[in-house]
């Protein structure tokens, strides 16, 4: 599967500083996955896949890949669209 399309909505709340964006991404231009989350965490940026919380509290994922190749190629991707919105962005300003 290859990944044709992605569509970011970045985040711009105080609220949420470790929040960045919202992505959805479309594989072969006929399968698309929506809400997953660029998240600047401790150890730097990483996408977090959609998940739901579940009657104990804990959150589970609804999606994601598995295959670690697969996972990495969705996260480079993911941030390096992330980079190229931000740096629009900021030129616009």
């Amino acid at each position: 599967m290859k990944i044709t399309d992605v569509r970011l909505r970045t985040v711009k709340s105080d609220n949420e500083l470790k929040l960045k964006a919202y992505a959805d991404i479309t594989f072969d231009e006929s399968f698309v996955i929506h809400g997953l989350k660029i998240i600047d965490g401790q150890k730097g940026m990483f996408v977090a896949m959609p998940s739901r919380k579940m009657p104990d509290g804990e959150y589970k994922d609804i999606v994601h890949p598995i295959k670690p190749e697969l996972r990495k190629e969705i996260t480079d991707i993911v941030i390096e669209k992330y980079h190229e919105v931000e740096k629009k962005e900021g030129k616009e300003e």
